[in-house]
């Protein structure tokens, strides 16, 4: 199974801040639209994520967070994935970085954000798809006429 799929089932709503934003005013985005990551674009450019951990940093012991800037907080190097990158690739790489969103880029065109959600929701449900074909299977399993 590759990106693309998914994509495709998730939609093509995006968010994106500037570096220049209000962490504040990122984290009424995050809460409104009910997501945990923010992609950070500057001029058209990916230039850093934004996620739930990283509020959570900036939160943490420093009352005046509000003011600050998203680009004072933002993750900057950004693990990034093609639509046509397989599956379980993805798992192997989100795993190794500890991350839980990942931008989609092709080229330098944002085409989404793949997050841990997105892939374990995909994974059951090709497997659920697999487990009802084997049962279906098993049930009209030829008689060798043995009995």
């Amino acid at each position: 199974m590759k990106v693309s799929e998914i994509l495709k089932v998730k939609g093509d709503t995006l968010y994106t801040v500037s570096p220049e934003t209000t962490l504040s005013s990122a984290i009424d985005l995050m809460v409104e639209k009910d997501i945990g990551s923010l992609v950070v674009m500057k001029t058209g450019v990916l230039v850093g994520m934004l996620t739930f951990r990283e509020v959570m940093k900036a939160v943490h012991g420093n009352s005046a967070y509000g003011n600050d800037q998203v680009g004072q907080h933002m993750e900057h190097d950004v693990l990034r994935i093609t639509p046509d990158t397989d599956i379980n690739e993805i798992r192997r790489m989100m795993l190794e970085r500890h991350a839980r969103y990942v931008p989609v880029m092709d080229g330098n065109v944002l085409q989404g954000v793949m997050s841990f959600y997105d892939l374990a929701k995909a994974v059951l449900e090709a497997q659920s798809f697999e487990n009802k074909m084997l049962k279906a299977y098993i049930r009209d399993w030829p008689s060798d006429g043995a009995e």
